[in-house]
């Protein structure tokens, strides 16, 4: 255990669990609780289809511009006084939505509550890069089930309230289940000191096509997966009875929960580029079931199909791009996947006139040529460079350990 680890009386599991909230609170709840809330609103708001999706891509584009803030100006990611500001803007943004009728205040808000999740991300990742470092990834993994932990419980919440309350109820109780979070996270230990720079990989292989086709993979994995993450409770609630929706977004979330962890075991014992390819292959199949047909076993298995994946695909993707040890790697991956993450929603907004199918296809048909270009990747891949192994989906630590391909 680390000197910094030794001398607080919290464990490393505490400081995974306010991580954890943390994550649960920003990512899970802030970020992702419009998914089940969107159909609420169509139904009791009269807010359209393609409203819906300028909502989601507002929230997208704040989430890049957190993400780009944390990059840009680490100092945040080392702020106690960032995160719970964060938290707390946050809540405030959820629990205004009701108080409104206005799509462009709407679409403010959702902005701004991207750009708040993207900076309690960063802090969190931060958190867990400093403090657990000395610690098996693993811990980290189960960290950012927080993400998962969030869905499920958000998913929880609005198909308790379903039958009881309208659109407005879901939002006040998102923002209730935030605060609770946020107190459970509100003594989280920031980084407490600049990384190290990595060092420069020198003159060795040239990573450069290897990384092309990582990126490309990534990029195209954003626009597929934000779709579905975005509009599947919808799209399931078009041709299920009405609780699948809700129920299906809760099982999102507890298949999540333990993704993280599982993928990055497995990524230390397999070749990361063929895990990655199998993930995006399976997360295609769960996102085009709801689409393919209305039976309710097809909506539960796509939703534990896709929340088993999402999560870890980041983890293998960010993983092989420190792998390689190609230049900031990690921002340019998160970089090219926010940008596929404000694209998806407006691609698909003119198919939504027809419903919900036609935009899972579409979503479906990309995380494939996702799975393609990872195919490519696959080529030569060099698997004995020295690895660096990143701890989350922004920041990379440089080990020692060989890779082990199959």
């Amino acid at each position: 255990m680390s000197t910094a680890s030794r001398s607080h009386s919290s464990g490393p599991w505490t400081h995974v669990a306010r991580a954890a909230a943390a994550l649960a609170a920003g990512m899970g709840v802030g970020r992702f609780v419009y998914t089940p809330i969107l159909p609420l609103m169509h139904d009791g708001a009269g807010l359209s289809a393609s409203a819906g999706a300028n909502l989601a891509t507002a929230n997208y584009i704040g989430y890049l511009i957190g993400a780009l803030a944390g990059i840009l100006f680490p100092a945040l990611i080392r702020s106690r006084t960032v995160l719970r500001a964060s938290l707390l803007l946050l809540t405030a943004t959820l629990a205004a939505m009701p108080l409104t009728h206005s799509t462009l205040v709407w679409e403010g808000l959702r902005l701004l509550a991207g750009v708040t999740s993207a900076l309690v991300f960063v802090v969190a990742a931060g958190s867990l890069l400093h403090h657990l470092r000395e610690h098996p990834p693993h811990l980290s993994g189960w960290a950012f089930g927080g993400v998962g932990g969030g869905i499920a419980l958000s998913g929880l919440l609005v198909l308790a309230l379903r039958p009881l309350a309208d659109w407005r109820a879901a939002w006040w109780a998102a923002a209730a289940l935030t605060a609770l979070l946020a107190w459970g996270a509100w003594n989280l230990r920031p980084e407490g000191a600049p990384a190290a720079p990595a060092r420069d990989a020198g003159p060795g292989i040239r990573t450069h096509r290897w990384f092309g086709a990582l990126f490309v993979s990534y990029t195209l994995e954003g626009v597929g997966y934000i779709i579905a993450g975005t509009f599947l409770v919808a799209a399931v609630g078009q041709g299920s009875p009405g609780w699948v929706g809700s129920g299906a977004w809760v099982l999102v979330g507890l298949a999540a929960v333990p993704s993280s962890a599982l993928w990055a075991r497995l990524g230390h014992r397999f070749s990361r580029p063929g895990l990655l390819l199998s993930a995006l292959t399976i997360q295609a199949a769960g996102i085009a079931l709801p689409a393919l047909t209305d039976a309710t076993t097809a909506a539960l298995t796509s939703a534990i199909l896709f929340g088993a994946t999402f999560l870890g695909v980041s983890t293998l993707a960010l993983a092989a791009g420190a792998h390689l040890r190609f230049p900031r790697s990690v921002a340019l991956l998160t970089a090219g996947y926010s940008v596929g993450q404000i694209l998806g929603p407006l691609l698909v907004a003119p198919l939504l006139h027809h419903g919900y199918n036609q935009a899972l296809l579409l979503a479906a048909l990309t995380v494939l040529t996702a799975a393609a270009a990872a195919a490519v990747l696959r080529i030569g891949f060099p698997h004995h460079m020295a690895v660096v192994r990143p701890t989350n989906p922004l920041h990379q630590r440089e080990s020692t350990e060989d890779a082990r391909p199959t």
